[in-house]
């Protein structure tokens, strides 16, 4: 059998698939020529990432196909129900990547509550020449200790950064449609654990609490967090998007970050991804990053593995 990891796969899944007997791809193929490729080399499995789109076409356009895998844990780019109901296996890893992607969101919080997105910019330029002035500059900072996180979603990645949060002492306060209450256990190096309940509240009451708010919601038809939200929120709030791109109304975002409504943002993602506007990429207040939530090689690694066992358990 063959699997096309059109997006690529990391070894630990490669290694695995193989010594089940299967044949792994890892050709990129151009979404365009994808549907001649899986035909002509009798694809079985095809394992994607955000690059690929797997639509209502391609399934049709191609019966060989008994799985399509998601390294990761959103699907918007693949029509879910529609391949189920043609009899395809939809897998994804909705644990692999939680806490990979919660580390990058408090890296984004701490870089911007100490300006470090933009003293790394000014440093190389003007640190010989104006060290004291951008001392002065960069001196205003605040302390995430004792803040409140808001967390709109709740789920596993959700759940991973208000661990975080909890372990810096910060306060949470988190909204999900889905669920009244999560319990969060939090393990130290020692082997000890802490189990913490965060019982869910309402949007408003997290918009309204939050001194940092992120985002963990699936793809939505309208914005999750527009103009009405951001008002609603604290003066100087701070808040972060690692989720999907569209899930907040970037125009009135970046008029939030220039009349000082918000103090910052942090962006994974982007509404016109992947050429984030100008604007955003080039405002002081803006902490971004090209879309490498769950980026890192222990999340890639969970990833390869994960799949790899869904994939041999379903066809071996």
């Amino acid at each position: 059998m063959k699997v096309l990891a059109n997006d690529g796969l990391a070894q630990s899944g490669v290694s695995a698939l193989e010594a089940a007997g299967f044949e792994v791809l890892l050709t990129t193929v151009a979404q365009e020529q994808l549907e001649n490729f899986i035909n002509e080399e009798n694809i079985d499995v095809i394992l994607v990432r955000s690059a690929t789109t797997v639509r209502q076409e391609l399934i049709d356009a191609c019966p060989s196909l008994k799985i399509i895998g998601r390294g990761g844990v959103g699907m918007d780019n693949i029509d879910v129900q529609y391949a189920r109901d043609k009899g395809v296996h939809v897998i994804n890893t909705p644990a692999a990547s939680s806490h990979s992607v919660a580390e990058l969101v408090f890296a984004h919080f701490s870089g911007l509550v100490r300006f470090l997105h933009d003293s790394n910019r000014n440093m190389p330029l003007e640190g010989e020449s104006n060290f004291k002035g951008l001392k002065k500059s960069y001196a205003g900072g605040i302390e995430l200790k004792g803040k409140t996180l808001g967390v709109l979603g709740f789920g596993r990645i959700g759940q991973a950064t208000a661990a975080i949060a909890l372990r810096l002492g910060m306060k949470v306060v988190a909204f999900d449609p889905f669920m009244d209450a999560a319990t969060l256990s939090l393990d130290f190096i020692d082997g000890q654990t802490i189990d913490i309940t965060v019982n869910t509240i309402s949007k408003e009451e997290v918009l309204k609490q939050s001194d940092f708010l992120t985002l963990h919601v699936p793809a939505q038809d309208e914005y999750v967090i527009g103009a009405s939200e951001i008002e609603s929120m604290k003066d100087g709030a701070y808040i972060a998007n690692a989720a999907r791109g569209g899930v907040i109304d970037e125009v009135a975002l970046i008029a939030a970050l220039d009349n000082g409504k918000l103090g910052g943002a942090a962006l994974d993602v982007f509404e016109t991804e992947p050429k984030p506007a100008v604007q955003i990429l080039m405002n002081p207040k803006v902490s971004v990053t090209p879309h490498i939530g769950a980026a890192t090689g222990g999340a890639q690694d969970r990833i390869g593995t994960e799949l790899a066992s869904q994939i041999i358990e379903l066809l071996k």
